[in-house]
């Protein structure tokens, strides 16, 4: 009988072992580190606000969310290695807008990125700014359009790799006001500014975080901002669509995790970047680097990246330039 008995209640812990609902996947993320994927190189404007991020997730959800710098080919490098990732929220995209351009921009990719990523959260936008080496004959936009005109081919522009915003900015530019410059890219604008503020190359159009520092610092000379309108923390330095009408780059950065990664996850990290973007202190330091914090739910981040993905595709073909 006490045998029976026994059995009976050990089959009864089975079954209740096999009826009871497994613990979320969820239930303790983040319970290693994350490793946080960014395409550029440091130093840059991307890794300053992946970095200025990263510690707070750190400090927050009580794990390290470390930074990895992989730059190459616009970021494609860095999309390509997260969207290989295991799916489970522990690899983690830093998303601008060159992954929206190089959509349309490369011939051959070996990923989709709107189909084989999932939109995590929105963190800010951004303006592009138009410096110049101090070398550099031109005191506005007007005198550098003409200068450019008058010695066509003879001017140099950096970019912090084919397919960036930095770059895009620079071609639709180009197309817009028929300057005829060369492109020079490199792995990141922070390895381009020495040769910039030497004049060996003449010109960026830099994400504002770092076009900022080294205005604000007297290596190189600011002449426009690529938003239709004034931008908010920069009020003194004119629009470039004041001198060239329609003209407009506006970007965005974010969070994106490979496809299949658990909703539940997704929720989590949106949910503590919105929190980190209602921190005085945190958004302090994002409105330093002259960005405007703007959270958004996944969904509505992922639009935002659909939206843009069309835009630049839009801007591709208006400039007529295509990376192999």
């Amino acid at each position: 009988m006490l045998r029976i008995l026994r059995n009976g209640v050990f089959g009864l812990v089975l079954l209740s072992g096999l009826f009871a609902a497994p613990p979320p996947a969820s239930a303790a993320y983040p319970d290693r580190p994350v490793h946080w994927l960014i395409g550029f190189a440091a130093g840059g404007p991307v890794d300053i606000v992946a970095r200025i991020m990263a510690q707070w997730l750190s400090d927050h959800l009580g794990q390290q969310f470390i930074v990895e710098n992989r730059t190459g080919s616009g970021g494609n490098i860095a999309a390509a290695a997260a969207i290989n990732a295991p799916p489970d929220g522990y690899t983690l995209l830093f998303v601008a807008p060159n992954n929206a351009i190089s959509t349309s921009l490369y011939k051959k990719l070996p990923f989709d990125f709107l189909r084989d990523t999932t939109p995590v959260a929105s963190i800010m936008q951004l303006t592009n700014m138009l410096v110049v080496s101090n070398a550099f004959p031109a005191n506005t936009v007007q005198e550098f359009i003409d200068y450019c005109k008058a010695n066509p081919g003879k001017i140099s522009f950096a970019s912090s790799g084919n397919g960036t915003s930095v770059h895009m900015s620079a071609e639709l530019f180009k197309a817009t006001t028929k300057c005829d410059m060369v492109h020079v890219p490199y792995r990141g604008s922070a390895i381009a500014f020495p040769d910039i503020i030497s004049n060996k190359v003449q010109l960026i159009f830099d994400n504002l975080p770092s076009a900022l520092e080294q205005a604000k610092g007297g290596n190189v000379r600011a002449l426009g901002v690529t938003s239709p309108q004034r931008w908010p923390s920069v009020p003194d330095v004119p629009a470039i669509a004041e001198t060239v009408p329609g003209f407009e780059s506006v970007g965005f950065y974010g969070i994106s995790a490979p496809k299949g990664t658990p909703s539940e996850v997704v929720e989590i990290l949106n949910k503590a970047v919105g929190e980190a973007l209602k921190d005085p202190k945190l958004v302090a330091r994002l409105t330093e680097t002259g960005g405007i914090p703007k959270p958004m739910t996944s969904a509505e981040f992922g639009k935002l990246v659909t939206d843009e993905t069309e835009k630049w595709r839009k801007v591709v073909e208006f400039a007529g330039v295509s990376v192999d």
